[in-house]
């Protein structure tokens, strides 16, 4: 069953020259003269890669039906990381390449969403925020708190994120994994 353009919004999920896209943005344009037109922003579901498209009135759309499951990360081997499906318990190797910049974020037994189309994996999604203990980062001034300042510092997974100046070696952080950026301090 095909969409029409009218079913373009944020969140749809559409196949474009075989390829799995998600709707980012969508601006429905119906000009004085001529017929309708939706202009798209859309992101690949395996590269994230965003392109811009125009579906005009006439075109059908085919839907994708992605599937979302819970995952547990559990080792990484040869290229491949592999998970563990929360519902069946199977492994399911992913290869880095779908995985990309993420990598640097995963924690032993870490929940994540992964997303799979015709039995192919997609991609995962990172919860947002995550918790790490710092291993290695210079010690702060003294005197050097009240200014805002930071400085790198190297988290359990390897990663390096910078920090504000009164963190040390040992504090556990709290990092958005979306940005790779420090948020706050953790007791």
């Amino acid at each position: 069953m095909a969409l029409s353009i009218n079913e373009i919004k944020s969140g749809v999920t559409i196949l474009v020259n075989n390829e799995v896209y998600v709707v980012v943005e969508a601006q429905h344009v119906k000009p004085g003269k001529g017929s309708a037109f939706v202009r798209a922003r859309l992101r690949n579901m395996k590269n994230n890669n965003i392109q811009e498209l125009t579906f005009r009135g006439v075109e059908t759309i085919e839907p994708a039906y992605v599937e979302e499951r819970k995952l547990q990360y559990q080792y990484s081997a040869g290229g491949m990381f592999h998970f563990m499906d929360q519902e069946t318990f199977e492994e399911v190797p992913i290869a880095e390449e779908r995985i990309a910049d993420k990598v640097k974020f995963l924690k032993d037994n870490l929940e994540v969403m992964g997303y799979f189309f015709k039995g192919d994996t997609l991609s995962i999604n990172l919860p947002n925020f995550i918790e790490f203990t710092i291993i290695h980062t210079e010690p702060g001034i003294k005197g050097d708190t009240a200014k805002s300042g930071t400085k790198p510092a190297e988290i359990d997974t390897g990663a390096n994120v910078q920090v504000p100046l009164f963190i040390g070696e040992g504090d556990r952080i709290k990092v958005d994994t979306r940005t790779g950026s420090y948020v706050e301090r953790v007791n």
